[in-house]
């Protein structure tokens, strides 16, 4: 009797089978408990936080001026012809694993790996620069009690000790220390952590409630402060050009294509929707929905804001760290700045919420394929059904680096895995779409090969304007990435295995 043996594919373009997307989805031990609105929510959770609270300030006086709202369209238009195309992936591989699952079907194990290792830069290196920015936005809470926490408590070592040489230069007597941390940064991902270990309806129902707030908070900064906004703030609209040593350009419109690839990091949170599917009552209909509605909602209130802050504000003057806060504070409305800076905190809670979460999903879906140890990455715990010990190691390599790394060192690594990842699922949905014509489809992007061109070109073009070192960290992660493929992924792939 002959035993008939299947060729492995050992092509580093091999794609998993569409079939074996059903069957995950169909295995998969998650709870099923995310609504269409629940979904929605956990993507305005992820956008609106990091973008109104902290870049905005960062984005417009180092880098477009007043013209801060056009870098908002730019970067929301980039995004939604990406969100266009993960809507129809999301119809049709309603699974945990976002542009990674999508690609990995389509293009092949290569490509889906760098975009998968490229997710894990972009959603780890974000929870981490939000936890610092919660950090600070916590220490002005603070301060507006008069409550004076110690240098070495609050900061990372570099912040500590530059803050302290500031204060001693100014005449202010500083305490001597050696040891410096950023406790609150550290404490607060361990909260984080503990929310979803204990299971995504708890994570779920505390982002609804901060979302609530935001939102609240978002649409109360955009109407009072349009009482005080001066329009002579807004003049000049792009302000002149400006070469700095290094070569980069500030201001102008190459100033504005670079703020749109800062402020690009905000508009991440209905990718981390996607990673979702997995845990959504109804994934083909509802996640598609969640996608465009989020990012229809969030983009709307971030021009309105940019608009709003530059106009309360002349643009060379607002605050880094506590942008809207210290804007009200200048107008003389002190009872704001204790609502605003309140919501910033909640706000940025759940925005590391939601990326620590998507996080955990794409380490779940890779480790389901064999490209990551199972043992690790696909644990689910047996009462509260999460990827437990993937929570807790994103837990704790975010909470290390936020108590010891400064924000600038963090707070760019995002935006370049974000934009690859989101140029490669534009091409990859109109591949699939050629080569797959009589899939199911539930959503179906419109006018497919125009969204699709414009998404890859807006999207790479930004990510070709970012800051030089933004790029070489970029190459240098992908070729660690490309290391670890090699070295362990290829090697452990279910695909070498076919008869499973």
């Amino acid at each position: 009797m002959e035993t008939k043996l299947k060729t492995v594919d050992t092509s580093v373009m091999r794609k998993k089978p569409l079939s074996a997307y059903a069957a995950d989805a169909q295995k998969s031990e998650l709870k099923r408990v995310l609504t269409r609105w629940g979904l929605t929510s956990l993507g305005i959770g992820a956008v609106i936080g990091g973008g109104i609270f902290v870049l905005t300030g960062i984005a417009a006086r180092e880098w477009a001026g007043p013209a801060l709202a056009l870098a908002f369209v730019i970067a929301g238009v980039a995004c939604t012809f990406a969100a266009l195309c993960y809507a129809e992936f999301a119809s049709i591989l309603p699974v945990e694993g976002s542009a990674y699952a999508y690609s990995y079907g389509t293009v092949g194990e290569l490509f889906a790996w760098l975009i998968g290792w490229n997710l894990i830069l972009e959603y780890m290196m974000g929870a981490t620069t939000v936890a610092v920015s919660w950090s600070g936005y916590f220490e002005k809470f603070l301060h507006l009690f008069h409550i004076e926490p110690p240098l070495w408590l609050m900061n990372d070592p570099v912040t500590a000790h530059e803050k302290a040489d500031a204060l001693r230069a100014a005449g202010t007597a500083v305490p001597d220390f050696t040891f410096a941390i950023n406790l609150p940064a550290l404490l607060i991902v361990w909260v984080v952590t503990y929310i979803l270990v204990k299971g995504i309806k708890e994570a779920a129902s505390t982002n609804n409630l901060i979302v609530m707030l935001k939102v609240a908070t978002v649409i109360f900064v955009i109407i009072a402060g349009a009482f005080f906004v001066d329009t002579a703030n807004w003049t000049p609209f792009i302000p002149n050009a400006v070469t700095d040593d290094t070569g980069q350009t500030h201001f102008g419109v190459p100033g504005i294509v670079t703020a749109a690839g800062i402020v690009f990091f905000a508009y991440i949170g209905f990718d981390a929707v996607s990673t979702q599917a997995g845990e959504a009552i109804n994934p083909k209909k509802d996640v598609p929905f969640a996608i465009i509605a989020s990012l229809l909602i969030c983009t709307a209130l971030y021009i309105l804001v940019s608009l709003v802050l530059t106009g309360m504000v002349k643009y060379d003057t607002l605050d880094l760290k506590a942008p809207v806060a210290q804007a009200f504070a200048d107008a003389g409305l002190t009872w704001a700045v204790y609502l605003i800076t309140i919501a910033a905190i909640a706000g940025l809670t759940s925005v590391m919420l939601v990326m620590m979460l998507g996080q955990t999903r794409v380490f779940l879906g890779m480790a389901k394929d064999g490209l990551l140890p199972k043992g690790l990455f696909a644990s689910i715990h047996p009462t509260f059904k999460t990827p437990w010990k993937s929570t807790i190691f994103v837990g704790t390599i975010v909470s290390i680096v936020a108590a010891v790394t400064p924000i600038d060192k963090v707070s760019q690594l995002t935006s370049s895995g974000t934009l690859f990842a989101f140029a490669m699922i534009c091409g990859a949905v109109w591949l699939l779409r050629v080569r797959e014509p009589n899939l199911e489809r539930p959503y179906r992007t419109p006018v497919l090969p125009v969204i699709a061109t414009c998404g890859i070109l807006a999207n790479l073009y930004l990510m070709w304007n970012l800051r030089t070192d933004t790029k070489i960290t970029f190459v240098v992660w992908c070729i660690i990435g490309l290391i670890v493929y090699f070295a362990y992924s290829r090697k452990h792939s279910n695909l070498n295995n076919p008869e499973e």
